[in-house]
């Protein structure tokens, strides 16, 4: 096995006797394992079937014959890179952290393989070969779609080794680093990357879109607010509140889908709608339905208005002119669906990091692109509502808005309102506060599948010449 692999550490980490590592492994010290330098440095110096690249600060522990194991699935698979399951030392306790599957669409930078990945030496060399910018961020991510391109990725689902888990922060704090003003370098990067990766594969879309007409359908009111909701009798009338208030030179009305209340969250919505017949109370004949089924039941409800706009139900608008400004984004910009901006906060309102989420990162040129990389398009979301009864709303409470957005961006234009439009409350009744591995999981796994999906389609609009 030492005449196999030669292993790539970071300056600085000493791989101990009782680490598990072969004696024999040849081991470099590199300064950083994101850059293109370090990259290409790594390309150059290796000499054997493998190249074992660890890329976490910290050292690491194998486990029993788990280089073997490796270079057994990269061998038997023919992979361009191996990664593997591990476990996590949590104050003194091994903690298994399982990983996801590779996809097409598995676009994310921060997509988590571990700490050891295993290269294919010649895949290794022939993706660096190519990279010709000079990223100090991206590198890595640059090479692993790179060799993406031409060899398979493979996931081994078993628990190789065990790390030190330097972040302790909860999934709902991690969740935000992309959108990190102190990230916006690396997030450039991150994005010219996927870009490139994007325009190898033909799945890269050129800023032209289908013109919209705001004149489809005849609609009795301009804006249908639509707020989701299960069980929130601690928010929910701050939330109808926030919309009520608002001030428009049109008519507007509140479509509050129920969805099977049992905390007290109904009887509140039901005192709201008889003093207001602005607010359409729907109580779902259904049983089976998520988020995205709710959104479902508001916008093919007959009284839907033109433009469908979201608030979740633990938030509110941060001020009377909400609506007014996204219904003059549509008509301002040309668009099928609008994103705003929102200002992070806890269940006092008072503000808390990051603060404001403006997702700048969404430019007109290349946003839809980019799209694919970044875990979500920001909000609040507002939609043309013919262009999103045609696509719908996937019947789910994780991700539904993202593939929305992703399939009207493959056609339309998406408008954009980098002020803050409403306040996000971070409490600990949040669906996606603080939740375990398994379910990060599952989450993480469904928007590449999205990701994947959407991926697929713009390769084939792109082979039919984008036609608009």
């Amino acid at each position: 096995m030492d005449k196999r692999i030669t292993a790539f550490v970071l300056k600085g980490i000493k791989i101990e006797p009782s680490s598990g590592f072969p004696e024999n492994i040849p081991v470099f010290e590199v300064p950083s394992m994101r850059s293109s330098d370090s990259i290409r440095e790594v390309a150059c110096k290796a000499n054997t079937d493998y190249s074992l690249v660890c890329t976490g600060a910290r050292p690491v522990q194998l486990g029993a014959f788990a280089l073997e194991r490796m270079v057994q699935a990269a061998d038997s698979t023919a992979a361009g890179m191996v990664y593997a399951d591990y476990y996590v030392m949590k104050e003194g306790t091994m903690v298994p952290n399982p990983v996801i599957e590779y996809q097409d669409g598995s676009l994310r930078d921060d997509f988590d393989f571990g700490s050891l990945l295993l290269f294919n030496t010649g895949a290794l060399k022939e993706a660096a070969a190519q990279m010709h910018a000079g990223y100090g961020f991206a590198g890595l991510y640059d090479l692993r779609l790179r060799i993406s391109q031409h060899h398979r990725i493979v996931h081994v689902p078993e628990f190789l080794y065990t790390r030190v888990d330097p972040d302790s922060r909860k999934s709902g704090e991690i969740q935000f680093d992309y959108v990190d003003p102190k990230n916006h370098e690396m997030q450039l990067e991150m994005e010219q990357a996927c870009t490139n990766h994007l325009k190898n594969i033909n799945a890269w879309l050129q800023p032209v879109f289908k013109p919209i007409r705001f004149d489809q359908e005849d609609f009795k009111t301009e804006v249908s607010v639509v707020i989701p909701v299960r069980n929130r009798v601690k928010t929910i009338a701050d939330a109808m509140d926030s919309v009520l208030k608002q001030k428009a030179g049109f008519a507007f009305n509140l479509i509050v889908v129920d969805n099977h209340s049992s905390d007290g969250t109904t009887d509140i919505i039901r005192s709201y709608a008889a003093l207001d017949k602005r607010i359409i109370h729907v109580v779902p004949k259904r049983k089976d339905l998520g988020i995205g089924g709710c959104w479902n039941e508001a916008i093919m409800h007959p009284l839907c208005g033109k433009f469908s706009v979201q608030l979740d139900s633990d938030d509110l608008y941060i001020d009377e002119t909400v609506i007014e400004r996204i219904a003059g984004a549509f008509y301002g910009q040309q668009c099928a669906m609008v994103v705003g901006s929102y200002r992070m906060v806890n269940f006092a309102l008072e503000e808390i990091p990051p603060g404001l989420i403006d997702h700048k990162e969404w430019t007109p040129g290349n946003g839809r692109n980019n799209a694919l990389r970044i875990n979500g398009l920001g909000a609040p979301r507002a939609f043309y509502t013919p262009v999103i009864r045609k696509i719908l709303v996937p019947n789910v409470s994780y991700g539904e808005d993202y593939a929305v957005g992703l399939a009207i961006s493959r056609y339309y234009q998406i408008g954009r309102i980098f002020e803050p439009l409403y306040l996000c409350r971070r409490w600990e009744e949040n669906s996606d506060a603080s939740i375990d591995i398994h379910k990060q999981n599952a989450f993480n796994f469904y928007k590449d599948k999205i990701r994947t999906m959407e991926l697929w389609a713009r390769q084939r609009y792109v082979q039919e010449g984008q036609m608009v």
